[in-house]
């Protein structure tokens, strides 16, 4: 039985929720995976990541009553005009692998140069306090780095092997999760977020 603070995490990705419930763990919040409530994931037809997030959340609410926070991000490549953006998961077609996502990447961007591989994580976390929610806290934040041309590192998922990040001088998938989480795209977002007046605002 959830407690009357709890919060649903409105995602199906296990190494996404993994990270999300780590960075939030020093918040006083009850957080809840969907999974414990058998939510499937919902239908992401959006064309922006704040729209995927939103019907994230409000599907999440929907079938369970409860508060519920999404987080929609990805990956955005300026030599390809933002691709592959909101379907970064899934940019190798339906159903990808990581992997498989990563490998399409490094084929579109063979053979370019250095300084035209710049790119940046983004994150948008939505929070709702039920389905009907008007006026949803959106908290947006961003991780910039540069594409390289081979995987370095085990850590992290989705393409954090090939992001590198400039000013720590490695890829997000060298960090050890609290040095990801202080300034990875994701981490600021959920900041934003965990400062918010969300428990505050909420429907009890």
């Amino acid at each position: 039985m959830p407690s009357s603070n709890t919060i649903i995490l409105a995602s199906g990705n296990k190494k996404k929720l993994k990270e999300l419930s780590e960075i939030l763990a020093e918040f006083d919040m009850n957080l809840a995976p969907q999974s414990d409530f058998a939510v499937p994931d919902a239908i992401e037809n959006g064309l922006t990541f704040v729209e995927n997030a939103i019907i994230k959340a409000r599907h999440a609410c929907k079938l369970t009553g409860l508060p519920a926070v999404a987080d929609d991000s990805g990956i955005e490549v300026d030599y390809l005009k933002g691709k592959p953006g909101i379907y970064s998961a899934r940019f190798a077609g339906e159903n990808a692998s990581d992997q498989d996502n990563l490998n399409i990447l490094l084929e579109e961007l063979e053979g370019v140069d250095a300084s035209l591989r710049t790119a940046r994580y983004q994150c948008i976390i939505v929070y709702m306090r039920h389905a009907e929610d008007p006026t949803p806290i959106i908290c947006q934040a961003s991780w910039e780095g540069i594409i390289l041309n081979s995987e370095i590192g085990e850590g992290g998922f989705g393409y954090d092997p090939i992001f590198y990040c400039p000013k720590s001088k490695k890829t997000a998938a060298q960090m050890i999760p609290e040095e990801k989480s202080a300034i990875s795209h994701r981490g600021k977002a959920l900041k934003k977020f965990a400062k918010s007046d969300a428990l505050s605002s909420s429907a009890h």
